[in-house]
């Protein structure tokens, strides 16, 4: 990716290792791109013998030679946050087995992360890990951008970080609990009674009754939809450059 030049951030667990100090084993190597990237880095990947593949156009490619496992990601399976080139130039210069690599910026992997609520999976002890390991350090303005209309998720995040690290609030500037937390209020004093339901964005299999027996909205398929751009679906089968 170095030597093509291709614009991209390695994330995963070596990019929580960087923040956190975190060591995980993992199968793969995770690398965060523009959508407009994936199909030069699949053509280049393939060049190099790998087999690759459109996974999902909203988010995620794949390739794979013998035993390593290399998955490109463009944002969010729910489609909400896109990445584009301010992640890459914001990304830390670091190191990856002797090799001088871009890892993913503590604020984007928080992000990256935020929506992770699954039943099999929570993604809630790296968030809260990611803040305690960058020691007050946080660029809070970026988080509360990438992050949106979506805030009431981080405000979760930080009510468990609160609670895991009590000693530790003043990690996140009072100024952020203060914004966040008048939102919240004004949320509850004045409910929108126009609000979507949302829960599809989290997990659409806990969720599924919500919108196939009760009617709720499918903010999920919506958000999918409006995703732009995409992965083109031919960019695994282009031939090499």
């Amino acid at each position: 990716m170095n030597e093509r030049q291709i614009p991209c951030a390695v994330s995963g667990a070596f990019a929580l290792r960087e923040h956190t100090g975190i060591c995980r084993n993992t199968k793969d190597l995770d690398f965060f791109l523009p959508p407009e990237e994936v199909p030069r880095a699949l053509a280049e990947l393939r060049a190099e013998g790998f087999e690759t593949e459109v996974k999902d156009p909203v988010w995620l490619a794949k390739a794979h030679r013998d035993d390593f496992f290399v998955d490109l990601i463009t944002g969010m399976s729910n489609g909400v946050v896109t990445v584009d080139q301010s992640w890459i130039e914001r990304a830390t210069p670091s190191q990856i087995l002797g090799i001088p690599v871009r890892v993913l910026a503590a604020e984007e992997l928080l992000v990256s992360k935020i929506f992770i609520a699954f039943r099999e999976r929570f993604d809630g002890a790296d968030i809260v890990h990611l803040i305690y390991g960058t020691r007050g350090k946080m660029n809070w303005d970026r988080v509360l951008e990438l992050v949106g209309e979506h805030w009431q998720l981080l405000l979760w995040a930080l009510v468990l970080f609160q609670y895991v690290y009590p000693r530790n609030s003043a990690a996140v500037p009072q100024s952020v609990w203060d914004d966040l937390l008048q939102r919240f209020r004004a949320s509850l004093n004045d409910p929108n009674t126009d609000a979507n339901f949302r829960g599809s964005l989290l997990d659409e299999r806990m969720f599924a009754i919500d919108v196939n027996e009760w009617g709720l909205d499918n903010l999920l398929e919506e958000s999918r939809a409006r995703r732009q751009p995409k992965i083109p679906d031919t960019a695994a089968s282009k031939p090499a450059a």
